[in-house]
Formats: C-alpha cells, sequence, structure tokens
C-alpha cells in the first residue's frame, strides 16, 4: 500500500469514527419484527425477517465485501429509484442526476459515464438486468418491489459471471411466501407534485404461491422540465415441488416519462439551481421508454451436496429520447444463465464450491433525427448495433482449519460487438459501413476467509477484473465505431466484519490499479459524451459502516467512504484527481423508536470534500451537508404512516457532475440537488 494511501486512511478515518457516534441501524418497536442492517455478519440478526437473514447468512460466506439490505430499512420514507434503497450500503455512491437517472458507483466503476450505468452488473433475482453490452438502465427497477437487495463489491461478485470492477447489485423480488402481507396498498407523495399510488397482492395456496404488484407515479419536480409519468408492474409465480425444488416465472413491465432539466454551468447554479439548460427547455428533452422483461427461473437440488440454479429471459425495449437530436431505439436481448452451487468435503475437509456460466445476445436498431420541439424531424443516421458475450466461472473454498478457508476462483469470458451503419440521403456524415470488435479474457481470484466461533471474519482477496466496452461508449453519436480497448484491473482488498457488544462493524481497504480505464467527457451536457481510453489510474479506498445501539430503542447508523482516484504519470493529466466522486462521503442516522409504535429519525448526508469537475483539475464542485428527518407511526397493525422531510435547512447544493476535460466559464457539467421538500404516505396491509 502507498504512502500516499496510508496517511490519507490514518487522517481520514479517526475524525469520520470519531465523528460517527452519530450513525446507524434502525431499531423498530419490541412488537417489530423487521429490523434491517446493512451490515452482513455470520451471524444472523434474530429480529430480521427469515428471508432476509437466510441471504446474510449466504453472503457472509464471501470473502469479501457484500451488503444486504432489507425493503424493512427504507419502506417508512419515501424511496423512488436506486438511490434511496442504496443510500446506506458502504462504499456505494448512488445519487441523482435527473428523475430516475441515477449514477451508480463502487470503487470507481463507470466514474466518467454520462448516463446511465457502466461496469456494474444490475440483477435482478440473480438474473442480470444489463443488456448484452453491458449497459444498464437503473431507471427500470422500482424499489417498493424488491423484498431485498444484494450488494457485492468488486471481484465478489464472481458467482454471476462476469468480472467487473464494480461488481454487482442483485434486487430480489417478493413473492406470494415471504412478502409478508396477503394485501397492501400504499398512496404517498408530497412537495413538487409528486403522487405515488401503489396496489399489490401475495398469495399461496399449497405448492403454488404467487404475487402481482402496480405503481403509478407523477410529479412535476423541483426544477423547470422535471415532469414524471412513471408505471410499474411486476408478477412473479412460483411452483414448488418439494425443499430448495422450484420454478418460478417473473414478469415486469415499465413505461417511463421523464422530462430532463440537464446540466447547469458553475455561474448558472449560483443564481438560480431551479431553472433548466436553455436548450433542453427549448428542445423539450426528456426520455421516454417502454420496457418488458421476462425470465423463467428454477432452483432444484439434485442431491444433497448439489443444488442448480437457472434461468433464461428476454427484454424488449423501446426509447424515444429527445436530446440534442431525437434518439429512436428498439432492442431485444436475450439470455441463459446457470450455476451449481455444491457443498462437501475434499481430503476430509469441508470444502464448497460453484461453477456456471452466463450467455447473452442483443441486437438495436438506432435511429437519430432532427429535434424539433421534441418531435421527430428529418433522419440523421441509422445504424444496427449487436453484441454477443458468454461467461464461464468457478469459485471454490476449502476450510485447511475449522476457522481459515482458502478461495480461489475465475471467469473466461468473450464479448463480441458488431456495427452496420447506413447512408442517408442529404446526410454527408453517414455512409455504409460494417465493424465489429471482440474481446477475450481470463480473470483469476484467490482469496482468505476467517471466521471466530462468534462469526467475526477477516477476508483478503486479489482479483483481476476485465470490463469491455459497451455499444453506447463505441459509437455515441451514431455515426462512427471506435473500437475502445477494455478496461483491465488488478483489485486487492482486506477487510473485517462482525459485531462486538452493542457495535456491528463493516469495513474494507481496497486498491485497484487499472488499464485504459474508459473515461468519459463531455462537450455540451446534451450530446452524449465521447470515450477515451485512460493509460494509468489508480482507485484505492476505505469502504465503512458502523451501526451502534447505545441504549435500548436507540440505533445509531453510519457508513463512510473515503475515495482516492487518480491518472498515474498519464501525458497529458500526470497524476491529477479524477472527477465527480468526492473524496469523502458520510452519511449517519440517529433513530429512536418509542414503545407506542412511532420513530424519529434524523439524518445527515456529508459531501465533505469538494469534487473536481475537470480532469485537468483546474474547478471543484461545492461540498455540502444536508439534514433530513424521517418519522413514522404505526398507527394499527395493519395501518402504518410517514413523514420524510429532506434538505431542511434549504441549501443549494450539487448532487452530481458530469466530467469535462478542462473547466471553463462554459462548462455545464453540475446537477442541482433538491431543495427542501417534505413527503408522506401511508400504507395499509391486510
Amino acid at each position: 500500500m502507498s504512502h500516499i494511501f496510508r496517511r490519507a486512511l490514518l487522517g481520514a478515518a479517526a475524525p469520520a469514527f470519531v465523528f460517527g457516534a452519530g450513525i446507524t441501524s434502525s431499531a423498530r418497536a419490541e412488537t417489530d419484527t423487521s429490523v434491517s442492517s446493512v451490515i452482513v455478519t455470520a451471524r444472523p440478526n434474530p429480529e430480521d425477517p427469515p428471508v432476509v437473514a437466510d441471504a446474510r447468512r449466504r453472503l457472509s460466506e464471501t470473502p469479501g465485501a457484500v451488503s444486504v439490505i432489507s425493503q424493512e430499512s427504507y419502506a417508512s420514507r419515501q424511496a423512488l429509484a436506486l438511490d434511496d434503497m442504496l443510500r446506506d450500503a458502504p462504499g456505494v455512491y448512488a445519487q441523482r442526476k435527473w428523475g430516475g437517472d441515477i449514477r451508480i458507483s463502487i470503487r470507481g466503476s463507470g466514474i466518467g459515464n454520462a448516463n446511465h450505468n457502466r461496469g456494474l452488473l444490475l440483477a435482478q433475482d440473480g438474473v442480470p438486468l444489463n443488456e448484452a453490452d453491458g449497459y444498464g438502465d437503473s431507471q427500470i427497477a422500482d424499489p417498493l418491489n424488491t423484498r431485498y437487495a444484494e450488494v457485492y463489491r468488486g471481484g465478489n461478485a464472481l458467482r454471476f459471471g462476469g468480472a467487473l470492477l464494480g461488481g454487482a447489485v442483485n434486487m430480489v423480488t417478493p413473492t406470494g411466501k415471504d412478502a409478508g402481507f396477503a394485501n397492501q396498498v400504499r398512496i404517498d407523495g408530497g412537495s413538487f407534485g409528486l403522487l405515488r399510488e401503489r396496489v399489490a397482492v401475495a398469495r399461496q395456496s399449497g405448492d403454488w404461491d404467487v404475487y402481482a404488484a402496480v405503481t403509478n407515479q407523477t410529479a412535476q419536480g423541483w426544477r423547470s422540465q422535471s415532469q414524471q409519468n412513471i408505471q410499474f408492474g411486476s408478477l412473479n409465480i412460483g411452483r414448488s415441488f418439494g425443499e430448495d425444488r422450484e420454478i418460478r416465472v417473473i414478469v415486469n413491465g415499465s413505461n417511463i416519462n421523464q422530462e430532463i432539466p440537464g446540466a447547469l454551468t458553475l455561474a448558472q447554479f449560483q443564481a438560480n439551481p431551479r431553472q433548466s439548460a436553455a436548450g433542453n427547455l427549448s428542445g423539450d428533452q426528456s426520455r421516454n421508454q417502454r420496457g418488458l422483461r421476462g425470465s423463467l427461473r428454477s432452483t432444484w437440488r439434485l442431491s444433497d451436496q448439489l443444488v442448480f440454479e437457472g434461468a433464461v429471459y428476454a427484454v424488449w425495449k423501446d426509447l424515444d429520447h429527445p436530446i440534442f437530436q431525437v434518439i429512436d431505439q428498439q432492442s431485444r436481448n436475450y439470455g441463459a444463465f446457470g450455476r451449481f452451487d455444491w457443498d462437501g468435503q475434499v481430503a476430509g475437509k469441508r470444502a464448497d464450491a460453484f461453477f456456471g456460466a452466463w450467455f447473452r445476445t442483443g441486437d438495436m436498431d438506432s435511429n437519430f433525427y432532427i429535434n424539433n420541439r421534441g418531435a421527430r424531424g428529418a433522419p440523421t443516421s441509422r445504424t444496427l448495433q449487436n453484441a454477443k458475450a458468454v461467461d464461464v466461472f468457478g469459485e471454490g473454498r476449502l476450510f485447511v482449519t475449522d476457522r481459515v478457508a482458502v478461495v480461489a476462483g475465475a471467469t473466461w469470458g468473450q464479448a463480441e460487438r458488431d456495427y452496420t451503419s447506413f447512408a442517408i440521403p442529404g446526410q454527408a456524415a453517414t455512409f455504409n459501413l460494417k465493424a465489429g470488435k471482440t474481446y477475450d479474457w481470463i480473470s483469476p481470484r484467490v482469496g482468505l476467509l476467517w471466521q471466530d466461533e462468534t462469526g467475526n471474519q477477516l477476508f483478503a482477496n486479489l482479483t483481476r477484473s476485465v470490463e469491455p466496452p459497451n455499444l453506447g461508449s463505441m459509437s455515441p453519436t451514431n455515426t462512427g465505431f471506435a473500437p475502445v480497448k477494455a478496461q483491465k484491473a488488478w483489485t486487492g482488498e482486506v477487510g473485517a466484519r462482525g459485531r462486538r457488544g452493542p457495535f456491528t462493524y463493516d469495513l474494507t481497504l481496497y486498491r485497484a490499479e487499472l488499464r485504459d480505464e474508459m473515461l468519459q467527457y463531455a462537450v455540451t451536457s446534451s450530446i452524449p459524451a465521447s470515450t477515451f481510453n485512460a493509460d494509468k489510474t489508480l482507485h484505492q479506498g476505505v469502504e465503512a459502516a458502523l451501526d451502534w445501539a447505545p441504549a435500548p430503542r436507540w440505533r445509531i447508523r453510519q457508513t463512510w467512504t473515503y475515495s482516492d482516484f487518480r491518472f498515474r504519470g498519464d501525458a497529458q493529466f500526470r497524476d491529477n484527481r479524477l472527477p465527480i466522486v468526492p473524496k469523502n462521503f458520510y452519511r449517519s442516522e440517529v433513530r429512536y423508536d418509542d414503545p407506542r409504535g412511532w420513530f424519529v429519525a434524523p439524518s445527515l448526508e456529508w459531501s465533505a470534500s469538494a469534487p473536481w469537475i475537470d480532469y485537468k483539475n483546474t474547478t471543484r464542485a461545492p461540498g455540502y451537508a444536508i439534514v433530513n428527518l424521517n418519522a413514522g407511526w404505526k398507527v394499527t397493525p395493519a395501518v402504518s404512516v410517514f413523514v420524510d422531510a429532506r434538505n431542511l435547512a434549504d441549501k443549494a447544493y450539487v448532487s452530481n457532475t458530469q466530467a469535462a476535460v478542462a473547466w471553463t466559464a462554459a462548462t455545464a457539467t453540475l446537477w442541482p440537488g433538491d431543495g427542501r421538500s417534505v413527503f408522506g404516505g401511508v400504507t395499509v396491509s391486510f
């Protein structure tokens, strides 16, 4: 570990956890058995719902950084998108830009990505949400249709295949067996015209179970040009054939219509953060998409030692996206995923392993048109883009002693990118072109896991990650094909997790040395960003969480993420820091649960370091600290209400940025966070 890194850790760790007497987990009243900590320990929390406790036990076998987030941890506050759901997971940077467009980054994954998700696998029920080329769209996920989420940071996501720097977030859909209710109606809303209605049912009859839910959401938004109209639907039907044997059909649909207010210059933000960018308003810029996703999934115990999990899936998406031009895309993705989990002995010693494969293919018809105030004008380009990929993976653990396990694994992958463009009459920039590129890689992984009799753990591992570029990185404006290099990295991590008295802790230190990191820069706020490969870069940091129960009915939660991301001897940018993610990011919540059924929970979100806006490190986005207040009351066993007040001081702050090469006064890369807001809701379960 470098001298700079050691010094930074010592300097930053001390104040963060001294200040941390003010944070952590949520405690429920004694009559509520649904307390949820994001921290995974080998000893299950007896207050967790059984389905969540089982997930914690399973993830505790991983020799690396993992977390579990139950729906109970965010159901009593406003949770519209993945930033609300993932906010208390250590090491996860999830910040909203506009609507449901969330920048999600783990260990700097996709740090320069201008929109949506790259470098991180988003999955549902173990089946990837990412498209075949690796592009991920978090807007299609409804947090209320997630029973719990598993967060695998870095190489700890090997069980899903692939080898991405960021890892994976797997959202598990409620079933008729574990939803926790038979019928549920939820209505919430509040500031900026927000109104959300949701109805869900869960049933179990013999070997069959079914869960179905629909959500309708509308809002005007805090900024101009921010209107939303969203619908989600989910259906989960399962048939059991005995212990650890079931077949499940899951169908999810979405209709998402969101206006885009656009990024601002620093002067615009300081003058009026509620304004929209002029081009976004005049072009009526928005992102409108319809999608349907279906999967057939099976878990089947083949013997006392062997269990199979697998799925086939198909996804259809229709995108109408007026920005600098109107982007009209229809895409289809198909895939199959299978994994065997084995538990037994090797040479008389306890051992377990998993091995499997993931195949996916997808094609997209991409057409661009002149933007006439949000309507399609004359065509400007037409392309067909295809992607195929396959991963074969496996990992095994051997307990060389009762407390120490040696871990080894690897993944082999191949990805194909094909691009065909067509000449458009009258458009000189278009031409007939057929191009393609294939990427191959092998990513090994080794690790150690130590665990004592009470469940406290120490772990260490070394993993190689590889990320081939997605089609959007290779052809952002639909008028050419850039054979971008795949991003490679070696990541080492060490950590500890467990419980000591009233404390539950989770601490991971990591260092990733990257080659050919894919970074992007925005020409303007509305034109798709261009991708380039850096030479050498370094990502290192600390992911920490500490829960403290200082007294009965009191719980303090805190998470701290330290991120040191920089170039290493770059010809243009020298050792400059990478923009966007702040060096120190801290969250805390103090919660009191009264025996009469109500709770109150003030919280703090603190971007303690001002992040750079550009790669040349000329200007920073301002840091910020905002204070929130959440409260609720379980009126009867069937009825509960909540109030969620945010940014109580009405502070103007930058929640997210885009990256530029060199900042100027005209650089529009700042996304303002919402001003003071109050939301409330009522949930009836019966």
